[in-house]
C-alpha cells in the first residue's frame, strides 16, 4: 500500500457549485463569497464572518483590528504553525512563546501567567491538532489580565469545547480552510466575530485597503440612475493587503460546509480505531487525549521515542507522517524572542504524525496499525 497523510475529499457538490460559478462568470470576491460568509456565520453562530486567503491573513488581520501600538506583546503557544507567531511581527509587536502541558500539547495556563507582563495586550490560543484549549480557564485569566483573545482555529473547523463551537469563546476567531484542514476551499480562511464595529473595517482591509470591493461597485451600478456616473468611485483610508477570498474559493468552501459535521464525525471513527488498535502498547501511545465530544480532531497523531526509526519503519511499509510542529523559539526568525519552555523543547522529539484523512479506509487504518504493532514488538 502507499497510503497518504492527507487528502482533501470532494465529489459532485463541489464541482456543481463552481460550474455556477463559471456561468456567472464572475470568479474574485463576489456573491459566493457573501453567501459563504452568511452560512458560515449562521453555522457557528456568529454576527459577522470576512472570507480571506488563508488564516495566516485571518490571523494577521485580526490583530490589526486592535491597531495594538508597535512593540506590545502577544502570548502564543511554543509548539504551533509559524503564522500564529508571524501575525505577531507583521503587526510589529512581539511574540512571547508560551510553554505547552505535557499530556496535552496545549498552552501551559500557568506559564501564560508567568510571562505575562504590563505590556502583553492579547493571547492567541492554539486548539492544536484539534484538541481545545480550556477556553472557559482562560476567558477568565484573559479578563483579569486585560488581554484580548484571539482563536487560532486552523485544525478544528466545526469543534466544540463544552457545547460552545471553537472560534466563539474568544473575541476573534481565525479558521483555516487549506487544502489539508478539516474542511477545505484549497487556500482560503474565515475571521468570526460577534462584534460588529471591530470586524466591519477588515472588508477594507482584505481589499487593499479600498472602501468598496469590485462586487459592491458592480451591484452599486445596478441600483444607479441612468444618469448617475459615479457608481465606481471608491475611498482608500488604510494601508491594506490583497487578502480576499474569491468565488471559486467560496463555491467549493459553500459545499465542504455542508459535509463538515459528517466529515468530522468520519475523523472521528477513524482516531477511534486508531486508540483501539494502539491499547497496550509498550513505545507508542496517542500524543493527546482525544475527547469525544469536545474538539474536532484534525489529525491523528503518536509519541514514540524511537521516533526517527519509527518514521522509516512505516515509510518502508508504504505509510506517510509528518510532524507537527515542533518549537517555533528553535526556528531562526523566532529565536530573538525565546524564553524558557522546557517542555515544548523536550516532548516534540517524539511526535508522529499518522494518516489522518476522511477517504481513508478501515483497511488502510488496520495496515497502518499492523505496521506500528510489529515496530512495537521488535
Amino acid at each position: 500500500m502507499n497510503i497518504r497523510l492527507f487528502k482533501p475529499s470532494l465529489g459532485q457538490e463541489e464541482l456543481d457549485n463552481l460550474k455556477e460559478v463559471f456561468d456567472r462568470a464572475w470568479l474574485g470576491n463576489g456573491p459566493t463569497v457573501v453567501k459563504f460568509e452568511e452560512e458560515w456565520s449562521r453555522y457557528i453562530g456568529a454576527r459577522i464572518s470576512i472570507g480571506v486567503n488563508s488564516a495566516t491573513a485571518a490571523l494577521h488581520l485580526a490583530l490589526t483590528a486592535y491597531h495594538f501600538p508597535a512593540g506590545k506583546k502577544v502570548l502564543v503557544p511554543a509548539i504551533t504553525f509559524a503564522s500564529t507567531a508571524t501575525a505577531v511581527l507583521y503587526n510589529n509587536l512581539i511574540p512571547v512563546f508560551v510553554d505547552v502541558e505535557v499530556d496535552t500539547v496545549s498552552m501551559d495556563l500557568e506559564d501564560l501567567r508567568r510571562k505575562y507582563d504590563k505590556d502583553c495586550v492579547a493571547v492567541i490560543p492554539v486548539h492544536n491538532g484539534g484538541y481545545p484549549v480550556p477556553m472557559d480557564k482562560l476567558m477568565v485569566i484573559a479578563k483579569e489580565l486585560g488581554l484580548k483573545v484571539i482563536e487560532d482555529c486552523a485544525h478544528c473547523a466545526g469543534g466544540e469545547y463544552k457545547g460552545k463551537k471553537l472560534g466563539m469563546w474568544g473575541d476573534i476567531g481565525c479558521f483555516s480552510f487549506e487544502e489539508k484542514k478539516c474542511m477545505t476551499t484549497g487556500d482560503g480562511g474565515m475571521i468570526c466575530s460577534n462584534d460588529l464595529e471591530l470586524l466591519e473595517p477588515l472588508r477594507a482591509y482584505r481589499w487593499v485597503g479600498i472602501d468598496k470591493d469590485t462586487w459592491r461597485r458592480a451591484e452599486n451600478a445596478n441600483q444607479h440612475a441612468e444618469n448617475e456616473a459615479m457608481h465606481w468611485h471608491y475611498e482608500i483610508s488604510v494601508l491594506g493587503y490583497k487578502y480576499n477570498m474569491n468565488d471559486v474559493a467560496a463555491a467549493i468552501g459553500l459545499a465542504q460546509l455542508h459535509k463538515l459535521d459528517s466529515m468530522n464525525a468520519r475523523r472521528e471513527a477513524i482516531i477511534r480505531r486508531y486508540l483501539d488498535g494502539i491499547k497496550g502498547m509498550k513505545n507508542i501511545v496517542q500524543i493527546f487525549p482525544y475527547e469525544t465530544g469536545n474538539g474536532a480532531y484534525w489529525f491523528f497523531g503518536v509519541r514514540c521515542k524511537d521516533r526517527d526509526k519509527l518514521i522509516l519503519h512505516l515509510k518502508n511499509k508504504g505509510i506517510a507522517t509528518g510532524v507537527h510542529f515542533y518549537p517555533l523559539s528553535m526556528q531562526p526568525l523566532f529565536k530573538p524572542y525565546a524564553h524558557e519552555c522546557p517542555v515544548a523543547d523536550s516532548i516534540w522529539e517524539t511526535f508522529i504524525t499518522l494518516p489522518s484523512h476522511v477517504d481513508l479506509t478501515h483497511e488502510e487504518v488496520d495496515y497502518v496499525i499492523e505496521a506500528l504493532k510489529e515496530f512495537d514488538n521488535q
